[in-house]
């Protein structure tokens, strides 16, 4: 009975989105666009703008052209550089703060998808002062329009400069979870791929591993489009003929602009098909433990397409078919896709345990998990909590449920 509630919720979900005011952010590309936006944010009128960054970004000046060329056509701003890797409900109040003692009227997300979801959980709190982030936690919370927000990804991965979410943790429970609204497309989000040039290898297999989760989430899914389908079939194949090339050199301009392109098609895609059990277990190792996003997706991605068996088998399957593997049967292709992905974290050297995992941690972690995939997540298998407990002890190294 509770599979058979989940599904009718999800099939009401994948039908009433047709009314939400969907649209996608307008698109800046090509080496040194970057240098681009300040016009078009002098366009809007906008003289003074947040730029929410990290540290790392900060600490090698990677923003100062863009800084540069936005004083020198007169529009203030103001560096927020604190956020962290899985960014929580404090930074989003520092920057908030930040934000209004320097009366600034847009926010640019400079960075990875933390940046991102950061200066998103600000353009919320802006648009309504009244309500706590822990609040417009879920879906449709938020409804007010944002003050102008621009993406720029140093990144190609998370592709939230073109979805819905934000993903925050609450610091006091260590939980992470989403804000889901239209209102949290950016206005408009910069694919320079210049800017990922430097990124380090380990960081390039990770956030492209994310970008293919957000692929093959949404298209195993029971709530796509057609155009969510054809998002993440290009974003697939991409990723397959450019990650391995932009790891191993990160000077490849060509690969870096791919690959942007592909995390942005999946952003696309799952912003309007959702994710699945792959996400529900990496926020809750990013709540718990603090590890990064990608990296926990990436381990994740391989045994959960396992654990969904042949309720995943037909669409893995035509996704082998875009990659060109081999196989005679559904069956064959979409187990010769899945090992793919494995020899793909192999051959970049992510590993396949995460470090850390606590077996007194696990219930909660479960409870959690299993929470935010249902009913919401329309995943081809619903996982019980003996399913996530089995993955997490596969996380740990261990081969069966104890």
């Amino acid at each position: 009975m509770y599979n058979l509630f989940c599904r009718i919720f999800q099939f009401i979900m994948k039908y009433s989105a047709y009314v939400l005011p969907w649209r996608k952010p307008a698109l800046i590309e090509g080496e040194n666009c970057i240098l681009n936006l300040p016009g078009r944010i002098k366009e809007k009128g906008i003289k003074s703008v947040l730029l929410v960054t990290d540290k790392g970004i900060s600490s090698i000046g990677l923003m100062n052209p863009l800084m540069a060329a936005l004083k020198d056509i007169g529009i203030q701003v103001t560096m927020y550089d604190k956020t962290v890797p899985n960014p929580t409900i404090d930074n989003i109040e520092e920057a908030l703060v930040v934000y209004k003692e320097n009366k600034c009227a847009g926010l640019i997300a400079f960075g990875g998808g933390s940046a991102m979801d950061c200066a998103k959980g600000v353009g919320a709190r802006a648009a309504r002062p009244r309500t706590s982030i822990k609040r417009m936690k879920g879906l449709l919370k938020i409804w007010f329009r944002l003050p102008p927000l621009y993406a720029v990804p140093t990144t190609a991965g998370s592709g939230s400069e073109a979805t819905v979410a934000a993903v925050i943790v609450d610091s006091q429970t260590h939980e992470k979870y989403a804000m889901m609204d239209p209102v949290l497309i950016p206005l408009e989000a910069v694919l320079d791929p210049v800017l990922t040039v430097k990124l380090p290898p380990a960081v390039t297999a990770a956030t492209g591993m994310d970008a293919l989760t957000h692929a093959v989430e949404a298209y195993i899914g029971r709530s796509n489009t057609r155009e969510t389908r054809e998002m993440a079939r290009k974003a697939v194949e991409l990723i397959f003929e450019n990650l391995y090339a932009a790891y191993e050199n990160g000077a490849d301009i060509k690969a870096r602009a791919n690959m942007q392109r592909a995390a942005y098609y999946a952003g696309i895609a799952f912003t309007r098909a959702y994710v699945g059990n792959v996400h529900a277990i990496a926020h809750t190792l990013g709540g718990m433990y603090d590890v990064p996003h990608g990296l926990a997706n990436a381990v994740i991605l391989p045994y959960v397409l396992d654990d969904y068996g042949e309720s995943a088998y037909k669409p893995l399957a035509e996704l082998a078919d875009i990659v060109k593997l081999p196989g005679n049967t559904t069956e064959l292709k979409a187990k010769a896709f899945i090992e793919s992905v494995r020899k793909m974290n192999e051959r970049m050297g992510i590993p396949t345990t995460i470090d850390g995992i606590k077996e007194e941690d696990i219930p909660i972690m479960v409870k959690r998990a299993f929470h935010e995939a249902n009913p919401s997540y329309p995943v081809p298998r619903i996982f019980t909590r003996k399913d996530f407990t089995g993955v997490y002890h596969r996380l740990m190294g261990k081969s069966a449920v104890n």
